[in-house]
């Protein structure tokens, strides 16, 4: 607390006041001084200590004999407003702590200690500097605030709450960690409007707030005009010693230095504890120097606990670096003003304890019931619903000027803000025949996003420096650079990790921005923490992933992916789509564009593939269908089921087995999630369970096969690692062939 600063600045007014009055305290002159409010606690702390002083200053006060006296008490007043101000900031800032505390204890589950640390940067952030509207959470031109350290989510409740979200009343901060809670044990952007990215496994949140911050810049750039600069906003974040420690802060934070995102400001909350204990044991690199070694401005706030204007002076300084994010380092102690366990592990991952919440509050001087928030508090933070309904009512009248004088751009900057697609957006996707030449879906892959550039305002992405291998380029756009941040092409560099949850930060921040981004599949490994939090936080990103099986030969098992497919099949809230050629390929583009709330990874090959007779955008819309079937009464001998370009193998076993007489049904099953959505006639329609002779095909784990072919079929697969050796050499060894499918067929 700023208890001691609080009560020294209103003595100083004090002694300023007498100086500049005619005569002594005891003088009793016309005019009056009024009080500007009450003085709160802190500052009260020391005037009840001084009853003399209170009286005199409720005195009357004589005129100034001269004009060098005007300004004296002119600095004397705004000396005694200061430390009234400062002595509510105080209060605030305990509402803030203990309403954290209150509502670990009463879950008996949470993080205190980091609440506790940072509400002073906390209600500085959301109090004086953040533009919002808590009314309306989404408005688009709000300030992005990410709390990157998620386990200290109540810290971020309890903002939200003070400033008037409906989405966190306090009833809701006494449901923290309970069923059916909008204040859940991390913040979810999809349960608690307000929160705007999912952040749980650390370091996670600060690659989203590069990803937001990249948006707005980008947009600002693409939209801006000189007499209107319609997008303005800023994206702050508070990380802590175990982002820091994640490989995943590094990489998102070399790319925003290189980028020059000036209007990221990030909040290190240097506590010195982790889980563990002290961060010394593991940790004891030089942040500011890495910082500044990835191209941010630094600064260093030693007095985090109560220097409420050294917090406010850096991010001034902050925000004047237009050209840099900035690093504020912000010292702590962990647990604040608990007296047993501040500046301890204890305090990082369980509840105070009844007693200890009793010391606290006495040390604090916080005479309040659980979940008290004083009424001069109350007072205090309701400003900030009729100031955010202004913010949003001045911002729309900004636009509507904007849309009479750039009607093309403002229709385009709508269906961004809003994510409506344009009409007939999808009649720009390539189609193909039979006679088309055969191609890798990777080239085709390509062909689908430039088609879809020229329609879909809100497409941007790029690769981990593969993109020449991936085929993602935008041909007719540049790159997205410091200097040139209206483009479209962005290059994430080997960073995988970091790529998908910048992508991810890109989604969340307008629902008409549509991020790519793209690697080898087999390095899904590097990125599935990011992918796990698209399909968690319902962010659309679209998952380009090349070189998608042992068809990518030579390289070998290090690159060849096996168990993938079936562990996206298995992760919720996901699509996992492997096109067979450019019709499966251009249907996987509409599903995943369409898919707004659920991410899409496309597995695409790197060997050219056939387009087949059959094939079709539709089908892929419904997961798995018939591609070929010379049967009569849904009956066929055999189904043949196959994806991507085991597609093809399973179309020539089944030419070969029809010449010996036998009925044969194809079926793509291009995306099992998509399948399993459908109505069980149409599931019947396609594998009627009459028919057992079911035979899979695809060039990676088996695991999972079963349910689709049932225990009387067969799956074809590879359920071992690869091999270096050409890609035909390959999948004849490990028989992904038509003839063993035949062979296979036979034996059933």
């Amino acid at each position: 607390m700023a208890t001691s600063s609080s009560a020294a600045a209103a003595s100083q007014a004090l002694a300023a006041l007498a100086i500049s009055s005619h005569g002594s305290p005891s003088s009793s002159h016309p005019g009056s001084l009024a009080l500007p409010g009450r003085l709160g606690s802190l500052a009260g702390r020391s005037l009840r200590s001084s009853p003399a002083s209170l009286r005199f200053l409720r005195r009357s006060q004589p005129a100034p004999s001269s004009a060098k006296a005007a300004p004296a008490r002119a600095s004397a007043v705004e000396a005694l407003q200061a430390a009234a101000t400062e002595s509510l900031v105080d209060k605030s800032v305990n509402a803030i702590r203990f309403l954290s505390v209150d509502a670990v204890e009463k879950a008996n589950s949470g993080h205190p200690g980091l609440p506790m640390g940072c509400a002073p940067m906390g209600h500085i952030l959301y109090d004086e500097i953040m533009k919002y509207n808590p009314k309306n959470p989404f408005w688009f031109n709000r300030d992005r605030f990410v709390l990157s350290a998620g386990h200290g989510c109540m810290l971020h409740y309890a903002l939200l709450h003070l400033a008037g979200y409906d989405s966190v009343k306090i009833e809701d901060l006494k449901e923290f960690r309970q069923w059916g809670s909008r204040t859940p044990g991390h913040p979810e952007n999809f349960e608690t409007p307000g929160i705007e990215v999912t952040t749980g496994p650390l370091g996670q949140g600060i690659a989203n707030a590069v990803g937001l911050a990249l948006a707005e810049k980008h947009l600002a750039a693409r939209f801006n005009k000189p007499d209107n600069e319609i997008i303005d906003h800023y994206t702050y974040v508070v990380l802590g010693d175990g982002c820091q420690m994640e490989g995943i802060s590094n990489e998102a934070c070399s790319l925003a230095g290189h980028w020059g995102l000036g209007k990221l400001i990030a909040f290190y909350d240097d506590n010195h504890i982790s889980i563990d204990g002290n961060t010394d044991i593991a940790f004891t690199e030089d942040v500011i120097a890495r910082f500044e070694a990835l191209g941010w401005h630094t600064i260093w706030v030693k007095s985090g606990n109560t220097g409420y204007d050294d917090i406010r002076a850096a991010i001034k300084e902050a925000k004047s670096v237009k050209d840099k994010p900035t690093l504020i380092k912000v010292t702590t102690t962990i647990g604040y003003g608990s007296p047993n366990k501040a500046n301890s592990y204890s305090v990082h991952g369980s509840a105070l304890g009844a007693k200890e919440v009793d010391a606290t509050r006495q040390n604090l001087a916080w005479a309040h019931e659980p979940f008290h928030v004083p009424e001069d508090v109350k007072s205090h933070w309701s400003r900030h619903v009729p100031e955010g309904a202004a913010l949003e009512a001045e911002w729309n009248a900004k636009f509507a000027e904007y849309e009479k004088k750039y009607k093309e751009d403002a229709a385009e900057l709508k269906g961004i803000i809003s994510g409506e697609l344009p009409a007939g957006w999808e009649k720009a996707l390539p189609t193909y025949t039979p006679e088309s030449p055969a191609d890798a879906t990777r080239n085709l892959s390509q062909q689908c996003l430039n088609a879809l550039a020229k329609v879909l305002p809100g497409l941007l992405g790029g690769s981990a420096d593969l993109a020449s291998s991936n085929m993602t380029l935008l041909k007719m756009f540049g790159n997205f650079q410091k200097d040139t941040p209206e483009e479209r092409n962005i290059r994430f560099g080997v960073r995988e990790h970091g790529m998908g949850a910048i992508c991810n930060g890109i989604a969340l921040h307008s629902p008409g921005l549509i991020p790519y981004c793209a690697t080898f599949f087999v390095f899904t490994d590097y990125m599935r923490a990011a992918m796990r939090i698209s399909a968690l936080s319902e962010a659309g990103v679209i998952y380009v992933m090349t070189h998608d099986s042992i068809g990518l030969g030579e390289d070998g098992p290090t690159h060849q992916p096996i168990e993938h497919l079936v562990s996206f099949r298995a992760m919720p809230n996901i699509l996992m789509l492997r096109p067979a050629d450019g019709n499966e390929t251009a249907g996987a583009y509409k599903v995943a564009v369409l898919n707004k709330k659920r991410p899409s990874v496309l597995a695409l090959s790197r060997q050219k593939l056939a387009q087949l007779p059959g094939t079709s955008v539709e089908g892929v819309e419904k997961g798995g269908y018939i591609i070929s079937d010379n049967s009569t009464g849904n009956k066929p001998d055999f189904i043949l089921i196959g994806t991507g370009s085991e597609l093809e193998i399973a179309a020539k076993a089944a030419d070969e087995l029809r010449k010996e007489g036998k009925t044969v049904r194809v079926v793509s099953f291009v995306s099992w999630e998509l399948f399993d959505e459908q109505s069980d006639e149409y599931k019947e329609s396609v594998l009627p369970a009459a028919v057992t002779a079911r035979i899979s095909i695809e060039a990676g784990s088996t695991l999972g096969w079963e349910k689709i072919v049932g225990s009387k079929g067969k799956a074809i697969g590879i359920d071992r690692f690869g091999a270096s050796a050409p890609a035909g050499k390959i999948y004849k060894e490990f028989g992904i062939t038509a003839e063993n499918i035949i062979a296979t067929a036979k034996s059933l």
